[in-house]
């Protein structure tokens, strides 16, 4: 500020302020906040304008109507005669179990890769980078598009269906499995097995403790998965231990009863667990390298077996450099998952889009389906992150 410049600042209060650092960034970020309002106002105003001079409805009002359209796979019930927003709600749900189920996978998959990639058998290593670069570098798109074909022509009609074990069938319009017919017993079993998983960790973090106050090793994982199968069955066995099943029969050109995996589901959840299994993959083998050559060596000269040394001692230490490029490539699994609309499986685009088409709602659609999309990409994260501060280092 010049002298000039100063004696104007003192003669004149809002000079003052001006001339503030603090006041200026303020100033800066109320106008660039004033801005976008204007311009998203504007953009607003000027769809439901346009909308209006077109005679095209707007608002949410048509989630209550009838949807009349069928979907081929739901969670829960759902039929022509249903509403809109519960069509909606149908693609959600089929987006969250693809989801969840190919992040579980995949996470699976790539860890197992992952540690292949830096074992000392060249032919674990070399079968790793193979997959890795093969189907890292083809489109995700194409991918889905090849194995659809492969299940879909692979594989015989319902009349001539595979049926390697009693009550399996194998077919081009997918895998049917028997399942345990209705009964209340099941509920009960099932908050067992829920209890069981809960005690397994509890297990784990008590046998951990005691690791590391007295240097004993207790088999948690054996007992742990011990008490995953126990607890389930001593409620099924006094529960009265049912044993009947709802069978798949075929009736007319297709299977009816059982549980059914569609080749639009498997193909989906195929593609997304191998594409993206292979950047994971590599996640876990740079967190794996991250941690000093010395750990391993300390803990092989102690006498600990080799998975002992990667379970206790690499991999919770490569887990704080792993998890959050790990959370990444499940948000990146999540979103990936709308390609399901290439080939036929019922997710929330594909619906979204049905909805679309039939009300002319489109602005109203591409909201709620994107509004969705940010939701569970927000969970995703905040889950992550909480496990993150979980993992980390505290330091004294």
């Amino acid at each position: 500020m010049t002298q000039n410049q100063t004696n104007q600042a003192a003669a004149n209060p809002v000079m003052t302020l001006l001339y503030d650092k603090t006041v200026r960034s303020i100033i800066y970020q109320i106008l660039v906040f004033g801005g976008v309002f204007l311009m998203g106002w504007y953009l607003v105003n000027n769809t439901l304008t346009n909308l209006e001079q077109q005679d095209i409805a707007t608002g949410f009002g048509f989630l209550e109507k009838e949807a009349a359209f069928g979907i081929s796979e739901s969670l829960i019930q759902y039929t022509p005669e249903s509403s809109y927003g519960r069509a909606l709600v149908v693609g959600v749900l089929n987006t969250l179990k693809v989801s969840i189920t190919g992040i579980i996978l995949a996470t699976i998959l790539g860890t197992f890769i992952g540690i292949g990639l830096v074992s000392k058998n060249w032919l674990l290593r070399f079968l790793g980078k193979t997959y890795i670069e093969t189907f890292r570098n083809i489109p995700l798109l194409l991918q889905l598009f090849f194995w659809y074909s492969v299940v879909t022509n692979a594989f015989p009609s319902p009349r001539n269906a595979l049926n390697p074990i009693d009550g399996v069938f194998l077919t081009n319009r997918g895998l049917y499995l028997p399942v345990p017919a209705e009964n209340p017993v099941w509920t009960a079993v099932l908050i067992a097995l829920v209890a069981g998983i809960a005690g397994f960790f509890l297990l784990r973090k008590w046998a951990l403790k005691r690791l590391e106050a007295t240097g004993e090793v207790f088999p948690y994982l054996s007992v742990g998965l011990g008490v995953i199968v126990a607890v389930p069955l001593l409620t099924w066995l006094v529960s009265g231990a049912p044993t009947e099943l709802n069978t798949p029969e075929l009736t007319g050109f297709n299977f009816s009863g059982g549980l059914n995996m569609s080749p639009e589901f498997f193909t989906l959840l195929l593609g997304l667990t191998v594409y993206t299994a292979t950047y994971i993959a590599e996640i876990v083998r740079s967190g794996i390298q991250s941690v000093p050559k010395g750990q391993n060596e300390a803990a092989t000269s102690l006498g600990l077996k080799p998975s002992w040394v990667m379970r206790l001692i690499i991999l919770p230490q490569a887990l704080r450099v792993i998890i959050p490029p790990m959370t990444n490539q499940y948000l990146n699994l999540t979103k990936n998952s709308s390609l399901a609309v290439a080939i036929g499986y019922p997710d929330l685009v594909s619906i979204s889009n049905t909805t679309m088409n039939q009300t002319g709602q489109a602005v109203e659609a591409v909201v709620i389906f994107m509004s969705i999309y940010l939701s569970i990409s927000l969970l995703i994260s905040l889950f992550m992150n909480w496990y993150n501060k979980r993992m980390a280092l505290v330091e004294r």
